[in-house]
């Protein structure tokens, strides 16, 4: 049984990286909260995909078992929320698409959908873009990188908790993201440029 929770008003990003870091350290009862902390919002991410109950609870079994199996490649505790929600994000793409394609559909609505379809190159082209972007963001102040990705995953943050995390007040939380964001976009600029 886990017996190290998080404080309340921790933020379920640090929750879930406290759980996986633990899980990693052989609680395995770890594995359970970070399970009970983080399925909740895989269930919306994948929700909105459009997937029935059952082709949703599919897909985020399919995510844990996915992480269950992959655990090793994630480096960082901190980005277990964005590899487990970029995971499921893939699996109900592809249920959604394939599930899609069982449905009889008049050939009009055919060639519409076959002209907004994404081409085989999209998944590498977001993957490129992705890359690029959190490469980018390796390059702000240590300050910055925990900023942004504490807030790049959450509708709602929890500012008492990001300011506790940060040991920062809770009134420059908003400005310090602001600029935070204002030198992610230069270096993104910069960077396409010295990649033409």
């Amino acid at each position: 049984m886990s017996t190290t929770r998080p404080e309340a008003g921790t933020s379920r990003w640090a929750a879930a990286a406290d759980h996986f870091r633990r899980w990693l350290d052989g609680d395995s009862a770890a594995l359970d909260d970070l399970v009970r902390t983080l399925t909740p919002v895989l269930w919306q991410v994948v929700r909105a995909y459009g997937l029935d109950r059952h082709q949703s609870e599919d897909v985020v079994q399919t995510t844990w078992l996915t992480l269950v199996r992959k655990s090793d490649t994630i480096e960082d505790p901190q980005a277990v929320s964005s590899w487990l929600t970029t995971t499921a994000r893939r699996e109900a793409w592809r249920v959604s698409r394939t599930s899609g394609k069982l449905l009889p559909v008049e050939d009009d609505e055919l060639a519409r959908e076959a002209d907004i379809s994404p081409g085989a190159d999209s998944d590498v082209v977001a993957a490129d873009e992705r890359d690029r972007l959190w490469g980018t963001v390796g390059q702000l102040s240590p300050r910055c990188q925990r900023l942004l990705r504490i807030i790049a995953f959450d509708d709602r943050p929890d500012y008492a908790g990001i300011a506790r995390d940060l040991e920062m007040p809770i009134g420059s939380i908003g400005p310090t993201r602001g600029r935070c964001l204002a030198k992610l976009k230069d270096l993104l600029a910069t960077n396409s440029g010295k990649d033409q």
